[in-house]
């Protein structure tokens, strides 16, 4: 009977250790299944973890554009002010520079008919001296307007014998038609001007080509004054010498040329003034 004991708790502790052994095995299997599959999550997870930096990293990265946008839009939307600013001070610089352009354009305009009817004027007076003096062909008179100025020269060979400071009967008779034309424009005033060539003097009582010219000038003006009447106000005498030669010493043709008295008729420094003044007040002007 004890045998028999024996022998069934053997059979049944045998039997234990083989149903054990078998569940060791399914339960090893399992195990190792079971860490696959961990090892696996692991990965995963290591990739999830490593995506999860990138994208954090390229968040950021993101981030700092729309902040780096940002920022750059809002230095846009000040320049664009800045910008309406400029054009609005622009347009207001542009404003008055076309006023400041107008009233020179203007002044220009007004200028330009002074001038105009200052040309006329003397224009008009060059007409009465050539009407007044009659033949221009000699070559001892002429006549011309240089820079708005009006110009009678007279060669010294009809005015003057040589050396000599005494105007001649025919130049009076030159000088009085001169005069007429004068006493007629009140507004003018003019300088008389005696030039010689650059041969020295040697006439008694004359000291040099200087004194010469004067003297011619100063006894045209007094034959201006007392024989005709030239208000002696309007009249300046002047003697150029031989300084401002019209042509050559070299030869006696250029030195003929020299020799000259010229009047020089221009209006008086306030008439023109007032021409101007005039102008201002022309309605198609203003």
């Amino acid at each position: 009977m004890k045998k028999l004991l024996i022998l069934a708790v053997c059979s049944s502790l045998a039997l234990t250790s083989c149903v054990s052994k078998k569940k060791f095995t399914e339960l090893e299997a399992q195990q190792k299944q079971t860490k696959d599959l961990l090892n696996t999550a692991t990965v995963k997870l290591n990739d999830c973890l490593s995506d999860k930096s990138g994208l954090e990293s390229e968040n950021n990265s993101l981030k700092s554009q729309v902040a780096s946008l940002n920022a750059t839009n809002g230095d846009l939307i000040k320049q664009i002010g800045n910008f309406t600013d400029l054009t609005r001070k622009g347009a207001d610089n542009l404003e008055k520079s076309l006023e400041s352009l107008k009233e020179k354009d203007l002044t220009i305009r007004k200028l330009q008919d002074a001038v105009t009817r200052r040309d006329s004027v003397n224009l008009a007076l060059v007409q009465s001296l050539k009407g007044a003096i009659g033949n221009l062909d000699d070559q001892d008179i002429e006549i011309s307007v240089e820079k708005g100025v009006v110009y009678v020269n007279i060669s010294d060979k009809l005015l003057f014998n040589s050396g000599s400071y005494q105007v001649t009967s025919r130049a009076r008779e030159v000088l009085g038609k001169v005069a007429k034309v004068v006493n007629n424009k009140p507004d003018f005033e003019f300088l008389v001007e005696g030039h010689t060539d650059d041969v020295p003097i040697k006439t008694s009582g004359i000291k040099d080509n200087w004194d010469l010219s004067v003297l011619r000038a100063t006894s045209v003006v007094r034959i201006l004054q007392n024989e005709f009447g030239v208000a002696p106000a309007r009249m300046t005498a002047g003697g150029r010498g031989e300084y401002v030669p019209v042509a050559s010493n070299a030869d006696s043709d250029g030195r003929s040329k020299n020799r000259r008295t010229r009047i020089v008729v221009l209006p008086k420094i306030d008439q023109f003034y007032n021409m101007i003044e005039d102008g201002l007040k022309d309605p198609k002007i203003n």
